[in-house]
């Protein structure tokens, strides 16, 4: 049977692919592009979109576990068709959003609840992966300013993030669809430690070999820098979870070694996969 990969280029989904291949799996990936290239040569890659139903049924079809990332627009129909073709599994990548005290307040957390509820309902086995922080943000946040000016401009240096390496959701996921007894889990991943804004932006300049500057700024001109990036939703949720982590430790998980039985990459490690992202 076959284990189809939704995103298969995406920093997570290629990561999921590599790893199924790596265990023997017969994988499909999808793309909106598959033209684009970017794909193991060993991949099948066929062309899908989950905001566009009737691509599903071919990309599905012979298909008995599925992973997916969440797009609640059309959740439903991606529901009936995996039921239509006979899938048995769905491995969801989620967000830690959804089980923090903010939930019904963060738009974050509600786009992901939305397409875990669906799947809990659908009838189909489930896992959720329920990352923190994603370390990749950090290209999105700093790339740019790195490359070009060499500094970083922060309203809170001092807030504290436990970073997930990408490599490290993928892991889960991976064993998730490989192993038995993960059936209706859902498992909430930290990075391997708390770790400051400005100690992150030093970990990249030490990856580089030349320093990078912190600069603290007004919030203001944090959401202004933030509005070129990002809905303003996502800034504002983002401004208020660093405000609440300012000096305050942030949790850490066992929970990759616990599952997968490899210790989690540090944010260190992922800036050393992606010091040219930055160069």
């Amino acid at each position: 049977m076959v284990t189809v990969v939704f995103g298969a280029r995406g920093n997570v989904g290629r990561n999921v692919a590599a790893g199924l291949l790596a265990a023997g799996e017969k994988v499909r990936g999808t793309s909106r592009t598959p033209a684009a290239g970017g794909f193991p040569s060993t991949l099948d890659v066929v062309p899908a979109d989950l905001e566009r139903p009737e691509t599903l049924p071919p990309v599905l079809a012979g298909a008995d576990k599925v992973f997916l990332y969440a797009k609640p627009e059309e959740i439903d129909a991606f529901v009936a068709a995996a039921q239509s073709a006979g899938v048995r599994q769905v491995v969801l990548l989620s967000s830690v959003s959804v089980v923090m005290g903010t939930a019904e307040q963060n738009p974050i957390a509600r786009m992901h609840r939305t397409v875990e509820l669906a799947i809990e309902r659908s009838g189909l086995d489930w896992t959720f992966v329920r990352p923190g922080m994603f370390a990749t943000n950090a290209r999105w946040w700093w790339g740019e300013s790195i490359r070009t000016e060499g500094v970083v401009r922060l309203p809170y240096p001092d807030a504290q993030n436990a970073p997930v390496h990408e490599k490290d959701m993928a892991a889960l996921a991976v064993t998730a669809l490989t192993e038995p007894g993960h059936s209706q889990q859902a498992y909430t991943v930290h990075g391997a430690e708390s770790l400051t804004l400005r100690r992150q932006v030093e970990h990249i300049g030490e990856a580089l070999g030349r320093p990078v500057r912190v600069e603290t700024v007004s919030v203001e001109q944090a959401r202004e820098e933030f509005a070129e990036k990002a809905p303003a939703s996502v800034a504002e949720a983002l401004l208020g979870m660093w405000a609440a982590a300012d000096g305050v430790p942030a949790p850490v998980s066992v929970i990759v070694e616990r599952i997968t039985g490899s210790p989690a990459h540090t944010f260190a490690q992922w800036v050393a996969d992606h010091a040219d992202d930055f160069r």
